[in-house]
């Protein structure tokens, strides 16, 4: 029998999508969150990742692979409190890799962001971030997450772990529905009728990538024993206003918007070049439309309760 998966923020949204994905491949998952998991029917560990206690609880039995997907993930919430998204984002990854490497894992998968480059638009390669792009992030939470691939430089590099970094642009998808990004209250604003809000001029412009590519993404950096940074996305880039177009053809009613001014901190463009993984084998399938055409049908009911 093949060691289990160990998947930290097995319970959230990217979380849960991973742990169907592997135990539908037939893989033995053991996962890690601060709730348990709607699904009783695998082991989870349940509590804080910051207590050295409960990750020997999770390592109870070693695992051949480590997916750390738990983190505060919220930029705002990160000004907020710089302490604390630390403490989780950092400290918690740390404890992770030492017992990763303690325990012979043969792959340590690290979901990182691409806010840890910041604004990269006038720069090389046209302005689109790939694993080369330096690391400038603008806020609290990049900086922890870019801390958190540094820490995985170091236990690849002092150890040969395999320990990637895998740069996720703005995923989305069924299952979204507890989230507070902008494609949800998009959603959400569709259902009650209400306008949605637009920080600034809405021309900032993000990636969007489908869930189960997401996925994929993750369970390639981990099948390849990839170490150091690997960026994932559709190479597409939709400005928010011509998201709240798309959002609408979606649910089949145009949205209004609400301007507000833009937060300090606030990446004016994201735009990835995924050649790194594209040759490893990823392909975003997806595409934005279909997308959200399929969160929708799968979030309307409770959105419209």
């Amino acid at each position: 029998m093949r060691d289990p998966v160990l998947v930290t923020g097995a319970a959230g949204f990217i979380g849960s999508a991973l742990v169907a994905s592997l135990r539908a491949s037939g893989r033995e998952v053991v996962g890690v969150d601060l709730v348990p998991p709607s699904d009783p029917d695998f082991e989870c560990v349940v509590g804080d990742l910051q207590d050295p206690a409960l990750v020997e609880a999770a390592f109870a039995r070693p695992p051949g692979a480590v997916f750390h997907l738990a983190a505060r993930t919220s930029v705002l919430r990160s000004i907020e409190d710089p302490q604390g998204v630390y403490g989780v984002n950092v400290a918690a990854t740390q404890l992770l890799l030492e017992a990763s490497r303690r325990a012979g894992v043969g792959a340590f998968v690290l979901a990182s962001t691409n806010a840890v480059v910041g604004n990269s638009t006038d720069g090389p390669n046209g302005g689109r971030i790939d694993e080369r792009t330096p690391l400038r992030p603008l806020t609290p939470y990049g900086a922890t997450k870019a801390a958190g691939e540094m820490l995985c430089s170091a236990y690849a590099g002092a150890y040969g772990m395999a320990a990637s970094a895998v740069r996720l642009t703005n995923i989305y998808g069924p299952g979204m529905g507890g989230k507070d990004t902008f494609v949800i209250r998009l959603l959400r604003a569709a259902a009650s009728g209400a306008p949605a809000t637009i920080y600034g001029d809405g021309r900032q412009e993000r990636d969007y990538l489908y869930v189960d590519d997401c996925v994929a993404g993750l369970r390639l950096a981990c099948d390849r024993a990839w170490s150091g940074p690997l960026t994932l996305g559709t190479e597409v880039s939709t400005s928010v206003l011509e998201l709240c177009r798309l959002a609408g053809e979606a649910v089949g009613a145009p949205i209004g918007e609400a301007e507000v001014p833009a937060p300090d901190g606030e990446m004016r463009a994201v735009r990835v070049d995924t050649s790194q993984a594209r040759s490893l084998g990823f392909v975003a399938r997806v595409a934005l439309p279909e997308g959200l055409r399929r969160t929708w049908e799968a979030l309307r009911s409770q959105l419209s309760s």
